[in-house]
């Protein structure tokens, strides 16, 4: 089972990539662009490629055994 995880945040929205840095899923940006290049990472229920993709409150981000809600 994913452990799921709310997530504030206090502007209009964060990149995907700023966004696993911010939650520790990442230690660096070249790190969370590998990442997110190699289809690892869910984008309300479909693989996002895209880095710079923006997320607004209410998507739901799924990487390794967790899922973000961002509030």
């Amino acid at each position: 089972m994913k452990k799921i995880e709310k997530v504030k945040i206090s502007t209009e929205f964060i990149k995907l990539d700023q966004f696993l840095k911010w939650v520790s899923i990442c230690d660096s940006g070249s790190d969370a662009k590998d990442l997110i290049l190699d289809g690892k990472v869910k984008l309300n229920g479909e693989i996002e490629i895209r880095r710079g993709r923006k997320l607004y409150p209410e998507y739901k981000i799924e990487v390794f055994d967790k899922i973000f809600i961002l509030e």
